[in-house]
C-alpha cells in the first residue's frame, strides 16, 4: 500500500474523491433552507457530476499514452469546478458575503481558463497536431489566455468583467465582451487544428462538441458565471471525446498488437534458438541471444554448418526498428544464408550480398553485417565486417577488442569492397560478437555503456563458464548500468568457444 501511495495518481484520485465528498456536504444545507431550495436541481446534477468524475477518473488511471495526463489534471479540475459552484450558490443570496462570493466566482473564471487550456493540450496531443499553424497556436492560445487571466485578476482592484453588487447578485460589465473574444479566438484555433489532423471524424466531432457546446450555452446564459459556463456540459463532452478517442485507439492498438505478436513470432522463428546448437559437435559451443528494443527489431544473429569442417556465423544490425526493420532483416538474413552456403570467403559473400541488396533497396535501408567461418578442424577462423561492431576475443586469457578491417554497411553503396580478418583460435579461445545496443546501452544520466564496460564484464565471468553464462553476465552488467532507464536499441550477442578439434566432451548448455 505504501508503494502505491507514491504513485500520483492515487493523490489525484484521493482529490477527487475528496471533491465529491465536499459536494454532498455542501448540499445538506439546500435541503433545510428555503433560500436554497429553488437550486436543488442544480445541485443534484453537481452531485450527480461529481460521482461521474471521480469514476471517470478512476477508470482513466491506468491508461497510458499521448494527453492522458492533461486529461486526468482535466478531471479533477471538472470536479473542483463543482466545488466552486456550489461554493457560489451557498453564498450568491447572502449579501454578507458578497466578498465570498465574488472570491469563488473570481476562482470559478480563473479554473475555466486552466481547463480551456488543458484541453488544448490534451486534443493537442491526442489529435497529433502539427505544421506552422499548430506551432503558432501553441504561442497564440497561452498568450490569449494570459491576458484574459490578467484581465480577471483586474477585478480585484476594480469592477473589469463583473462585479457582485450591495445584494450579493452577480453582474457583468460591459468590458466583459473581451472576454467573449479572447475564448471566441482560442476556440477557433482549437478548431482548426483539430479539422487539420488526420484523425477519424468521430474523434473530431467529440472535441468540437467540447468546445461549442459551453460556447453556445454561454452566449444564450449572457456570460453567468465564466466562459466554460455550464460545468454539467463540459463533464460529459469530456466524457464523449475520452470514450471515443479511447475506443478508436484501443481497436487500433489491438489491430496492431496482433500483427506485432504475428511480426514478433515469424522473426524468433528465423533464428536459431535451441541450445545445444549442435549437440552432436563437441569441437565448439556456441550461444546467442537478441532482446529486441521494440516488438520486432532490426538486429538478427545466424549460425550453421555450411560443411562438415566450416561454421558459419553471422550477426548484424539493419538501420531503423519496427516491422520495416524485420522486413528488410529478414530479406538480409536469407541472402547472407544462401551465398554463404554455396561458398566463398566472408569478404566475397559480402560483396555479392551487397550488390543484391543495394540493387532493389528502394527504401535506402542498410544493414551492418560481421561474417565469421570457422573452420572446424584447425580452429582458423576468417572474418569480415560491414561497418559492425568490432569484436571481442580472447585468445590469451582475457578478452581483448579485436579492431578488424571495416567495409560500408551492406546496401549502403552499390559497389563496396571488404577484407578478410583471420584469427587463429586455440582450444578453450573464445570470441563474442555483438551489435551496438550493447556498447550504446544509455542509463538515465545519458551515459553509455561503452565497450570497456562490456570488456570488464567479460572478464569478470569464472572461468569455466558456458557460453550462456558469458552472455548472461553481460546483459546483466548492462542492467545494472542503465537500471530503470528504457532500452532504445536491439540488444543482439552471439558467443562462440573453441573446444579443440579432437575434443571429446562439450559442455553443454544448461
Amino acid at each position: 500500500m505504501i508503494e502505491k501511495l507514491k504513485d500520483a495518481r492515487t493523490y489525484e484520485l484521493i482529490l477527487a474523491l475528496a471533491s465529491t465528498a465536499t459536494i454532498l456536504v455542501f448540499s445538506i444545507p439546500f435541503f433545510f433552507e428555503a433560500r436554497l431550495q429553488p437550486y436543488l436541481w442544480e445541485i443534484g446534477v453537481d452531485s450527480l457530476g461529481g460521482l461521474i468524475t471521480a469514476a471517470l477518473f478512476y477508470g482513466c488511471m491506468s491508461q497510458k499514452g499521448a494527453g492522458i495526463r492533461a486529461f486526468r489534471f482535466l478531471t479533477i479540475l471538472v470536479g473542483f469546478c463543482f466545488v466552486v459552484n456550489e461554493a457560489i450558490y451557498l453564498t450568491v443570496l447572502v449579501p454578507e458575503h458578497r466578498t465570498l462570493c465574488f472570491v469563488f466566482c473570481l476562482l470559478s473564471k480563473l479554473i475555466d481558463l486552466v481547463m480551456i487550456f488543458l484541453f488544448y493540450l490534451y486534443v493537442k496531443e491526442t489529435l497529433a497536431f502539427e505544421g506552422k499553424l499548430a506551432a503558432a497556436a501553441d504561442k497564440i492560445v497561452p498568450i490569449l489566455l494570459i491576458i484574459q487571466t490578467l484581465i480577471l485578476l483586474a477585478n480585484i482592484i476594480t469592477p473589469v468583467t463583473f462585479t457582485i453588487d450591495a445584494a450579493g447578485m452577480y453582474l457583468n460589465t460591459e468590458i466583459n465582451l473581451i472576454e467573449e473574444i479572447a475564448l471566441t479566438v482560442t476556440s477557433a484555433l482549437t478548431t482548426i487544428l483539430i479539422l487539420m489532423s488526420h484523425n477519424p471524424f468521430g474523434q473530431k466531432a467529440a472535441a468540437l462538441t467540447f468546445i461549442y457546446l459551453p460556447l453556445i450555452e454561454f452566449i444564450l446564459l449572457g456570460g453567468k458565471f465564466g466562459e466554460a459556463g455550464q460545468y454539467g456540459v463540459i463533464l460529459m463532452t469530456l466524457i464523449i471525446m475520452y470514450c471515443v478517442i479511447s475506443n478508436s485507439k484501443s481497436s487500433k492498438l489491438a489491430a496492431t498488437e496482433a500483427e506485432l505478436n504475428t511480426a514478433t513470432e515469424i522473426q524468433a522463428s528465423m533464428l536459431p534458438s535451441t541450445f545445444p546448437a549442435f549437440p552432436e559437435r563437441n569441437e565448439f559451443e556456441i550461444y546467442a541471444s537478441m532482446d529486441p528494443a521494440k516488438e520486432v527489431g532490426g538486429d538478427f544473429y545466424d549460425f550453421f554448418l555450411i560443411d562438415d569442417d566450416h561454421l558459419a556465423i553471422v550477426i548484424a544490425d539493419v538501420s531503423g526498428k519496427g516491422i520495416p526493420a524485420a522486413l528488410f532483416m529478414m530479406s538480409s538474413k536469407i541472402l547472407i544464408n544462401d551465398h554463404a552456403s554455396m561458398g566463398g570467403s566472408p569478404a566475397e559473400i559480402l560483396e555479392i550480398v551487397n550488390k543484391q541488396i543495394h540493387a532493389n533497396n528502394r527504401a535506402h535501408m542498410f544493414v551492418t553485417v560481421w561474417l565469421g567461418i570457422l573452420e572446424i578442424s584447425t580452429g582458423k577462423l576468417t572474418s569480415a565486417s560491414a561497418g559492425h561492431e568490432y569484436p571481442m576475443v580472447n585468445t590469451n586469457g582475457s578478452y581483448e577488442l579485436l579492431k578488424d578491417k571495416h567495409g560500408l554497411a551492406v546496401g549502403a553503396v552499390g559497389f563496396s569492397k571488404y577484407e578478410n580478418t583471420e584469427i587463429q583460435l586455440k582450444k578453450g579461445d573464445s570470441i563474442f560478437v555483438y551489435t551496438d545496443g550493447v556498447a550504446e546501452a544509455t542509463d538515465a544520466n545519458n551515459k553509455l555503456f561503452g565497450t570497456d564496460r562490456a570488456l570488464e564484464a567479460l572478464n569478470a565471468v569464472h572461468d569455466g563458464a558456458s557460453q550462456e553464462e558469458v552472455l548472461a553476465g553481460v546483459r546483466a552488467a548492462v542492467d545494472a548500468f542503465v537500471k530503470d532507464a528504457p532500452q532504445f536499441d536491439d540488444l543482439t550477442m552471439v558467443g562462440l568457444k573453441y573446444n579443440g578439434a579432437k575434443a571429446t566432451t562439450i559442455k553443454k548448455e544448461q
